[in-house]
């Protein structure tokens, strides 16, 4: 098999994984963040073996090569499985390796994670007491070996298997599992007043200690006790009967999905060999199966909530409220009168609450139409709009059931908002709904006003602290428009499809983005080729339509001056021809995750940007329903030029993308040094002290 043109999407994206373990490996971090950047890099890598593994494995089972749009030639999944797998392998021995230097400054630091052999007298009574108040009935043992059947495993668990023993006799063993209580009870315990030093224990530890009392009327006088976890296929399988309703399918789906076939098997390579075989039989695990052998501790996505025990660094940059939404009573009063863009984490995510607030409270609102994607947990959102709903508004919310590992969270939002009165619509058949818009309109006398938002990111009260995010809050009446247009789609798309079709002033797939796209991109083709000014850029999560890779490494062979800021996947193109130049491509991987997507076209010198919830993927351009939104306001299109050029000038924390994905930083020799989301930071935070000083001035 000839080597695919194009770098595979899974190969790239473990790239970006390794990106985040760069961070982790960096000593001018902070050592909470770079534990906590440990337990991001483990949590990626769940998440990368239960969707696109899985969906490889399936592929595989099927036979064939994977369909392109363009037809490209691409690798059988067989040979991306093996290669990713040698991947993954070695950046777990990096992890492994970064874990122990960590482990060595958190003892300068006297920080110290005991394990069950390692405890002093009065620490080991502690955590027996510990144990039989908060943790014994927390855990049911199974005795697996008596069971017909392997009980059902949970996904995202942990699990000790524990072998049981005689010293009398070498015959006498039998087998057990335990779930460590993580979700209840959390990873860590803080063990008892070391002094200067802290001292703690985790849970599964714990639980090791006193095997002897869990297990005492077998007769049993020796144990050990290895972790191991499963990952499984997270896909949902919706089935075809028209007699049930899609919330219907999606319990059944995520039933399903609870007894999904395992893809990867972690254990501790410790654990005793004929468990291990136990194990393997009754879980089916096979040649096919990613077997993979790791340390004593798993699961590290706990330690992105390792406890704060360190001393005070450098405080964190508060977010702030945007300077035009300071003085204001009222966000609604500003909106009416100009656009004001958002920037998270830098700007305070609370005036999107209060807009809501005020438009809930509002006698002249009479409605109120938004689309959610992922929620916080305890969502501001959700409150206020059941408000609007209590006090007569109408209340339309397209919740996307299908967004994948929130499916579970969203039915519940589903039901809270149905029993206030709010109407949900719950998407299309075989098709994600992922724009973020909304749209709230009020009526003062014969006038009837609309105005609301778009933005690049969820309503998420919580990810919008530590995701980088647009926001474009809005009264344009062509935009409100088009989003009205998207509703309307949304509220019947079987007898609506041309409605999307109609909008004017948004992009909207999957009907014309990426037609326009193609199109913006020819525009500046054709002026590099007269030999005028032609620029790209763009900043997106992921780049991995093959099409749009080629167009674009088209346009840079031009001499369009292309740059790319991509954080994730970028399927670049493994050979250029001679005397071709590819695009300028860069990914920032910091304290934030990039998250927002921004389109420029200098167009002969009419400079179209745009904000979008799509990246160029096949599935968000023809497979999902998402808004990219004209910036029209000039000082708000020169503010995110600006912080795109602060972004292409990051040379601190900024990665080249090649065909080589070895991540090399951009140098900074010689230069002073720019780290991007400090400088934007610092770029936005002016603004405001500027426009504070020309209000108090007049």
């Amino acid at each position: 098999m000839a080597k695919p043109i194009f770098l595979p999407r899974d190969i790239s994206w473990l790239s970006f994984n390794a990106r985040v373990l760069q961070e982790a490996n960096d000593k001018t971090v902070p050592l909470k963040d770079r534990i906590r950047f440990l337990g991001i890099f483990s949590n990626n890598l769940d998440e990368f073996f239960r969707v696109r593994v899985a969906t490889l494995k399936r592929m595989h089972e099927l036979g064939g090569v994977p369909k392109k749009a363009n037809m490209h030639l691409e690798a059988y999944p067989i040979e991306i499985l093996n290669e990713l797998m040698h991947i993954v392998l070695q950046q777990q021995s990096e992890f492994d390796r970064i874990w122990v230097s960590i482990q060595v400054e958190l003892r300068k630091n006297k920080v110290f994670l005991k394990n069950d052999r390692q405890l002093t007298k009065d620490q080991r009574n502690f955590v027996v007491d510990y144990f039989e108040q908060d943790v014994r009935s927390n855990i049911i043992p199974l005795m697996v070996e008596s069971i017909p059947e392997m009980p059902y495993l949970r996904d995202k668990s942990i699990y000790l298997g524990v072998v049981m023993r005689q010293k009398k006799s070498a015959y006498k063993q039998k087998y057990a599992l335990i779930e460590v209580p993580s979700k209840s009870l959390g990873r860590f315990v803080i063990l008892p007043n070391a002094g200067a030093e802290t001292h703690m224990i985790l849970l599964e530890d714990v639980i090791r200690v006193n095997l002897p009392y869990i297990f005492s009327y077998f007769g049993y006088d020796q144990f050990d006790a290895h972790l191991f976890k499963l990952t499984k296929d997270a896909e949902i399988d919706l089935d075809n009967d028209i007699s049930t309703s899609l919330v219907e399918k999606m319990e059944k789906g995520l039933k399903k999905r609870r007894k999904g076939k395992p893809v990867r098997f972690v254990y501790d390579k410790e654990m005793d060999s004929g468990l291990l075989n136990f194990l393997s039989q009754k879980l089916k695990l096979d040649a096919k199966s990613s077997i993979i052998p790791g340390g004593r501790i798993h699961n590290f996505k706990h330690f992105m909530d390792f406890p704060n025990v360190f001393p005070q660094s450098k405080k964190k940059a508060n977010a702030f409220i945007h300077p035009e939404l300071k003085s204001s009573l009222r966000v609604t009063d500003v909106i009416q009168k100009k656009d004001v863009l958002l920037n998270f984490p830098y700007h305070s995510f609370g005036k999107i609450i209060d807009l809501l607030r005020e438009a809930a409270i509002d006698p002249d609102v009479v409605s109120i139409r938004i689309t959610a994607y992922r929620l916080a947990s305890d969502s501001k959102v959700i409150n206020a709009l059941i408000n609007a709903s209590r006090n007569g508004k109408k209340v339309e919310v397209m919740l996307e059931l299908k967004a994948r590992f929130d499916e579970e969270a969203n039915l519940y939002w589903k039901s809270i908002l149905e029993e206030e009165g709010v109407k949900v619509i719950l998407g299309i058949p075989n098709m994600k709904v992922h724009a973020k818009v909304c749209v709230i309109k009020k009526r003062t006398g014969n006038k009837t006003i609309q105005y609301g938002f778009v933005s690049t990111g969820n309503l998420n009260e919580k990810s919008s602290t530590i995701y980088s995010d647009f926001c474009l809050l809005t009264s344009n009446r062509s935009i409100m428009a088009d989003i009205n247009r998207i509703f309307f789609y949304l509220e019947n798309p079987v007898t609506r499809k041309h409605t999307l079709g109609e909008c004017k002033t948004l992009m909207v797939s999957p009907v014309n983005m990426r037609t326009q796209i193609n199109l913006l991109i020819d525009k500046e083709i054709k002026e590099a080729k007269k030999g005028k000014p032609a620029k790209i850029v763009l900043k997106l999560n992921s780049l991995s339509d093959t099409v749009l890779v080629d167009k674009l490494f088209q346009a840079s062979a031009a001499g369009v001056a292309v740059s790319l800021i991509i954080r994730g996947i970028y399927s670049v193109k493994r050979q250029v021809k001679k005397g071709q130049v590819q695009p300028y491509a860069i990914s920032i991987v910091d304290q934030y995750l990039e998250h927002g997507r921004v389109m420029y076209f200098h167009q002969g010198g009419k400079d179209l940007l745009f904000i979008s919830s799509a990246d160029w993927m096949v599935r968000n351009l023809d497979h999902r329903v998402e808004a990219a939104c004209p910036i029209l306001d000039e000082q708000i299109k020169q503010e995110i030029l600006a912080i795109l050029k602060i972004q292409l000038s990051d040379n601190v924390k900024s990665r080249i993308l090649d065909v080589n994905y070895n991540n090399i930083y951009v140098s900074s020799q010689g230069k002073k040094k720019i780290r991007s989301q400090q400088e934007t930071y610092n770029y936005l935070f002016k603004k405001q002290l500027q426009l504070n000083s020309e209000t108090s001035s007049n």
